[in-house]
């Protein structure tokens, strides 16, 4: 509560400093519709969220003012509100006075908030209070499959961040090197979707997280022809309370403590708290990634991009012990906005090692004999106290892993995390007026470094999107998408969506 209240005062001191500027609103209704369990793989994904279900119509009103980066301080802040009719998909659920399952539907809210967040910028620094759409720091978001740490995947959780506006120059290296960064705290505010698609029957749900991210890049020499960056992304999920089924009844419950030592132990991980796996190890779930990019601009602007990103869930994976595990791509962006192909994306992810499939700690049993250690079986995105790492059912890292959204049976961690996958994504201009995008991915799973499957889960996935600027009525546009899922691992869905949109500027002088 106390959090709403602080982003509406800082909302509405944002729009009092701001009312000599410009305010951009957005008008959109969207319907979609096909076959199968869920819209299209590529439908959903990457939509922070907004669109799941097969079925669906929908309305957006969205409000935004940018900050004025040519000015010292400024002001910025922004809403959006969604709401609609979505068809339902079917959920198991254990009912201890039947002693059955039971199936009941589920779908999103019918009315939500996407967006509402004030924020403000001092020289080069900003500061960020609310719900605030965002993505990857390094990838496309348009054309990637998907950031392996923060991506556009899942909705917006409310929180603070704070961080460079843009990236500074460091003091002594004459301009040769920059740094961008940041880091935030959220609360994630999906309980009662955990309540309403869990199986109570075993394995377990933790409710109320805590979220941390943060991330610190290097830039070396933008301004030349070739500049390379690196760093590291890091997350964790933290707090909450866990409660663990067994045949339908709770046999654990833990409230893991959120003081200020909680929050510090977040910046640098170590171990805490009053559950007992977070006293022995590491307190929270936490998952990164090593981050490296090399970046070319030919002489007619146009621009090349190779990159890497390395997972990791612990100390072995952070030493980069887990193979050839990570996300290889290479981006082309052109110069010409007006061509055929102005971007085109190629990437190839592969998390067949995971740090190997042994995991011993002489921790765990104390007495023994054996003092070697070997700190594999890393199990990206899964937890033994928190949920998978999700969002409103949406993997918050790449949706390639699939999310628990998809898993009808009331799991709510992920179950298909050892993959590999091959992803094509081209957009470009057919005409002034007709723009396009399409995407391919093949994927196949073999189920979790844990849980392995015999037989892999296999899915082709591919979109064609449309959009058309109505020249006559600048600010309108009509976009056309069409989905295909073929396969085990996200089902056999069809899909369609068309909406209508118009972008407009009110001047609050």
């Amino acid at each position: 509560m106390k959090l709403r209240i602080l982003v509406m005062m800082l909302c509405v001191v944002a729009l009092q400093a701001h009312a000599q500027y410009k305010l951009d609103y957005e008008l959109e209704v969207s319907n979609n519709f096909g076959a199968g369990d869920f819209a299209p793989y590529f439908i959903n994904s990457n939509t922070h969220g907004v669109i799941s279900q097969t079925n669906a119509s929908l309305a957006k009103i969205k409000l935004k003012s940018e900050m004025d980066n040519s000015k010292r301080f400024s002001f910025g802040y922004g809403a959006t509100l969604w709401g609609g009719v979505m068809t339902k998909t079917a959920y198991s659920r254990y009912n201890l006075e039947t002693n059955e399952r039971e199936l009941h539907k589920e779908a999103p809210s019918s009315l939500w908030i996407q967006q509402l967040y004030g924020e403000l910028k001092y020289r080069s620094v900003f500061l960020m209070v609310g719900l605030k759409e965002r993505g990857s720091n390094m990838l496309n978001d348009r054309l990637s499959s998907g950031d392996m740490t923060y991506s556009a995947n899942s909705r917006p959780m409310p929180g603070v961040r704070a961080g460079f506006f843009t990236p500074q120059d460091i003091p002594f290296t004459n301009g040769w090197v920059q740094i961008s960064g940041e880091i935030g705290y959220y609360k994630q505010t999906d309980a009662k979707w955990l309540e309403n698609h869990y199986a109570y029957y075993n394995s377990f749900i933790t409710k109320d997280l805590w979220f941390n991210y943060k991330y610190c890049y290097f830039h070396l020499k933008p301004s030349n022809p070739f500049s390379l960056t690196l760093g590291m992304q890091a997350a964790a999920q933290f707090g909450g309370e866990l409660n663990r089924y067994e045949n339908g009844k709770v046999w654990q419950n833990v409230k893991m403590t959120t003081d200020l030592s909680t929050f510090v132990r977040m910046l640098i991980p170590g171990a805490g708290g009053n559950n007992i796996g977070d006293q022995a190890y590491v307190e929270g779930s936490h998952i990164g990634s090593w981050d490296i990019m090399g970046r070319y601009r030919f002489s007619n602007g146009s621009v090349l991009k190779a990159y890497y990103q390395s997972p990791w869930e612990d100390g072995s994976g952070i030493g980069m012990m887990n193979g050839f595990d990570g996300l290889y791509g290479i981006e082309y962006k052109s110069a010409d906005k007006n061509s055929y192909v102005t971007g085109a994306v190629v990437e190839y992810l592969d998390l067949m090692n995971q740090g190997g499939p042994l995991h011993w700690d002489p921790v765990d049993m104390v007495g023994t004999p054996i003092v070697s250690e070997s700190t594999g079986s890393d199990n990206y995105y899964n937890n033994y106290t928190y949920n998978g790492y999700q969002y409103y059912g949406r993997t918050i890292g790449s949706p390639v892993l699939r999310s628990p959204i998809y898993n009808t049976d009331g799991y709510l961690s992920l179950t298909d995390t050892r993959l590999r996958s091959f992803h094509v994504a081209v957009e470009g201009r057919i005409t002034e007026d007709l723009n396009y995008r399409a995407k391919f991915a093949r994927t196949k799973s073999w189920g979790t470094i844990f849980v392995p499957i015999s037989v892999p889960r296999t899915s082709t996935s591919a979109m064609v999107e449309c959009v058309y600027d109505w020249r006559n009525v600048p600010g309108l546009k009509l976009k056309g998408q069409v989905g295909l899922d073929r396969g085990s691992l996200y089902g056999n869905n069809f899909g369609m969506l068309f909406s209508v949109s118009y972008r407009g500027m009110f001047n609050l002088k």
